[in-house]
């Protein structure tokens, strides 16, 4: 089996990564796709904690600007993020894997409420901690939450799982000669206004010396293939951090 790079890694997911393109709800192929990596990592002994958006269901920004009263459109979202944790919850239990979701609102129905130290045990066992709910608080965004969780936790790098293979200059889609970056500096995305991650999130994982890797989570295996140290997407960390080479 493959050597982990990491013994402690904190995955993003984003809404978008459970539907096909232009598309809504969850598709089961991509849904699957997703436990299959999860569950591949798991296997490899390395702790995983995962942090789900919820933007193919609500996006709390979008439904703002449409009128609705931005904490509560917020709210929205979050709630939307909890559909997904239990979708992949259900999935990843279906391979055998044990799971714990934790939500940043208490709604202890269905998942346990986010506490640092119970997720941290959770993980020490070798169990997926899905983590949902965003912070629990509006006007803060998934990726804010994923790079707060992963401070927490203590991860050693934290995982931006996208649609396309790294940050690029441009949006590839719309621009053919978009070049994809190798390596960024935190001020080199903040500077060039790059959307890796909103500005908090990348101020936060820069305080805190927390790398980050951006990679297509389309590409099945590439959530291994990070972990274990491949040169693939965009690696974002310190001048210093870079120099020393991925």
């Amino acid at each position: 089996m493959p050597t982990p790079r990491y013994k402690r890694v904190l995955l993003k997911i984003s809404g978008e990564g459970f539907c096909r393109e232009q598309g809504g709800g969850i598709d089961h192929d991509r849904l699957m796709s997703i436990a299959e990596q999860c569950r591949d990592v798991n296997a490899l002994g390395v702790e995983l904690g995962v942090v789900v958006g919820g933007g193919n269901f609500v996006r709390g920004q979008a439904m703002a600007q449409r009128g609705v009263g931005r904490a509560t459109a917020d709210y929205m979202g979050m709630l939307a993020t909890v559909i997904n944790a239990l979708a992949l919850m259900d999935a990843l239990e279906a391979m055998g894997v044990v799971v714990r979701v934790q939500t940043a609102i208490h709604m202890a129905d269905v998942a346990e409420p986010y506490i640092r130290r119970r997720a941290m045990r959770h993980l020490e066992k070798r169990r997926i901690v899905i983590l949902a709910a965003g912070t629990g608080n509006p006007h803060f965004s998934t990726d804010t939450a994923a790079a707060l969780r992963a401070t927490e936790i203590g991860a050693e790098v934290l995982l931006k799982a996208t649609k396309v293979d790294g940050v690029y200059s441009a949006d590839p889609a719309t621009s053919p000669d978009a070049q994809l970056y190798d390596a960024l500096s935190y001020m080199d995305v903040i500077k060039r206004n790059l959307r890796v991650m909103d500005a908090t999130a990348i101020t936060l994982c820069r305080e805190n010396d927390l790398p980050i890797v951006v990679f297509n989570l389309l590409v099945p295996g590439n959530v291994q293939r990070v972990i274990c140290g491949e040169r693939i997407g965009t690696f974002v960390a310190s001048d210093e951090a870079i120099a020393k080479g991925r």
